[in-house]
């Protein structure tokens, strides 16, 4: 059985860490800084095995020549020439194993038009999703355009309600601070923030999430849903009722918010 812990790193990165206890065998996700990761396999006494890289961005691939060079990792991740030290290159349909578990590949491009995730099919589905979905948001839109960041979103939005959600930062409070601002009379996203909050207060993750919470509370999966169109409407926000248009509405929203 494989178990999933948060590496912190920077002022709010995580790094996913999985390993296996019966083998002492780990790997990591998204490793932007290679001493907190040397840190955690010291005090668990595991070895790296391999890597998961979602995109370039330095955040989630600076530490990748320290770590090959202590333990000589295969490396996944995109196609994108420019990140050094991969040693497998992956795309849409490409499926991979992590510790004894089958992953699929999808291409998700928007936040940079090289990210990809990481999915688990079964009965307790999960997804290392990068910067693309975040816990009651999603990713800035830097090399991709809203269509193609939405069309994204959408291709883990149909993924089963029970897969859990491995984001890579802890933007949670801010999220939800802005969809209550979109949405204010959404009950289920009130009582999410309370609980992100009182998380926080105990300096605990609020990742993972879970997609039928996301599907719930995360305006960025709405962007067709009546009550969020209403929302919108009401406050003199409604600029089109098409999925890429409420996208484009909120996301610009969120980057002023």
């Amino acid at each position: 059985m494989l178990t999933i812990v948060p590496i912190p790193a920077f002022d709010d990165n995580y790094i996913w860490l999985i390993y296996d206890q019966a083998s002492h065998q780990a790997f990591v996700v998204d490793p932007g800084d290679a001493a907190p990761v040397l840190q955690a396999l010291q005090k668990l006494e595991l070895t790296l095995a391999g890597v998961l890289i979602t995109h370039h961005h330095l955040d989630h691939v600076g530490g990748l020549t320290q770590l090959r060079s202590a333990f000589d990792p295969v490396v996944f991740g995109p196609r994108n020439p420019a990140i050094e030290g991969i040693s497998e290159t992956l795309g849409a349909g490409d499926s991979i194993e992590v510790l004894g578990y089958n992953f699929e590949v999808l291409e998700v491009p928007g936040h940079t038009l090289d990210h990809i995730a990481y999915f688990h099919p079964g009965a307790e589905p999960l997804l290392f999703c990068g910067d693309t979905l975040f816990a009651g948001g999603c990713g800035r839109v830097f090399e991709g355009n809203p269509p193609m960041m939405l069309q994204s979103l959408q291709s883990l939005a149909a993924l089963p309600p029970a897969t859990r959600v491995y984001c890579a930062h802890e933007y949670t409070l801010a999220n939800l601070a802005f969809a209550r601002a979109v949405e204010p009379d959404n009950t289920a996203l009130a009582h999410r923030e309370e609980e992100a909050q009182a998380c926080r207060a105990r300096n605990e993750p609020t990742v993972p999430s879970n997609l039928a919470l996301e599907l719930a509370t995360n305006p960025f999966l709405r962007c067709t849903e009546p009550d969020l169109l209403a929302a919108l409407q009401s406050q003199g926000k409604l600029q089109g009722e098409s999925g890429p248009e409420v996208f484009t509405t909120i996301r610009g929203w969120k980057d002023n918010f």
